[in-house]
């Protein structure tokens, strides 16, 4: 083999410049990639709406029986936690006093009726936060169907508020 100076040089100087289209052209075909995969094909619908309690609901998917706003979650803007202060519904603040109304009542017309409603809640209360796996009867039916947990809150809630409510402090 000959050694030719201008040629390696040619040959060089070509498989360089080949070698730096070749990056280019990977390079374009990456950023090309990257940017059909950003974030904003993949925004989501969200709906949010109000409850009766005056609860307001996020979720992918529209409620039921009711009319939600449909927004995209590109468009939700993040808030400093804490900054508002959840307040309470007049309706469930109005539920609560005629509940505390007719609870007074009970407990001034039958004292044994109230002490008896107060043994029966921290019975209840005591089951139920000792036991996480409870039947219960269905109103509907008849039958024996498992507790849900949310169900179980919501009872161990109603049990607590009874027991506010009937015994004394």
């Amino acid at each position: 083999m000959v050694f030719d100076p201008t040629n390696d040089l040619t040959e060089y100087k070509n498989t360089q410049f080949i070698s730096t289209q070749s990056l280019w052209i990977i390079l374009s075909s990456l950023l090309l990639i990257a940017s059909l995969f950003s974030s904003h094909i993949y925004a989501s619908e969200i709906y949010t709406w109000v409850d009766e309690y005056g609860v307001t609901h996020f979720s992918q998917e529209p409620p039921e029986q009711q009319s939600a706003e449909k927004m995209y979650s590109e468009d939700i803007k993040p808030k400093k936690i804490g900054s508002v202060s959840p307040t309470s519904s007049p309706k469930m603040a109005k539920a609560s006093t005629e509940l505390e109304r007719a609870a007074l009542a009970i407990k001034h017309s039958d004292k044994a009726q109230a002490k008896s409603i107060c043994e029966s809640a921290r019975h209840s209360l005591n089951v139920l936060t000792s036991h996480s796996k409870l039947n219960r009867k269905s109103k509907e039916t008849g039958k024996t169907v498992a507790m849900t947990e949310e169900q179980r809150q919501a009872t161990i809630a109603e049990q607590k508020e009874r027991i506010s409510l009937f015994c004394e402090k």
